[in-house]
């Protein structure tokens, strides 16, 4: 599957569009969850740290020109989903899903039921995962529905 990368003219433009397609958009992953898009998170997925100190202060047009990505890549049946990473904790967790999709770009979820007993998720960001991450993602053990549900309930 190739998707074109998508080219705006300025961060301005890319936040239009991520507002316009994915928070107002119904995106469903392809078990059929729900997925929902706040604004600011637009600001943690499509900006990067200039220093060490972790603070995601410089747009990233490499993320953001894969925005078109998001989409597809979940609603993927075939795309590989693993437990996602707590760094303060230092461990994987059931209730967030990495999704690995085309050349390593990783879209990251965090589920939870809704007050109505169905499954939702909550877009966390995305990125294009370089050789270090995709070593860490090697030992990262896979996501499964079961797992999830027993960690939230």
């Amino acid at each position: 599957m190739t998707i074109p990368l998508l080219k705006l003219a300025d961060q301005v433009a890319y936040r239009a569009h991520y507002e316009q397609t994915l928070c107002r958009g119904g995106i469903v992953t392809h078990d059929g969850i729900r997925v929902f898009f706040r604004k600011q998170e637009f600001d943690h997925a499509f900006f990067e740290s200039s220093g060490r100190r972790g603070e995601n202060d410089v747009f990233s047009l490499e993320r953001a020109m894969r925005m078109d990505w998001i989409a597809p890549a979940l609603a993927d049946p075939h795309a590989r989903r693993l437990q996602g990473w707590l760094k303060k904790e230092q461990r994987h967790d059931p209730t967030r899903r990495v999704t690995v999709f085309i050349d390593g770009f990783l879209v990251i979820i965090a589920l939870r039921l809704g007050n109505d007993g169905q499954l939702r998720a909550q877009f966390v960001t995305c990125y294009p995962a370089d050789a270090r991450t995709q070593t860490k993602l090697a030992n990262a053990p896979f996501w499964t529905l079961e797992d999830c549900l027993n960690a939230l309930r």
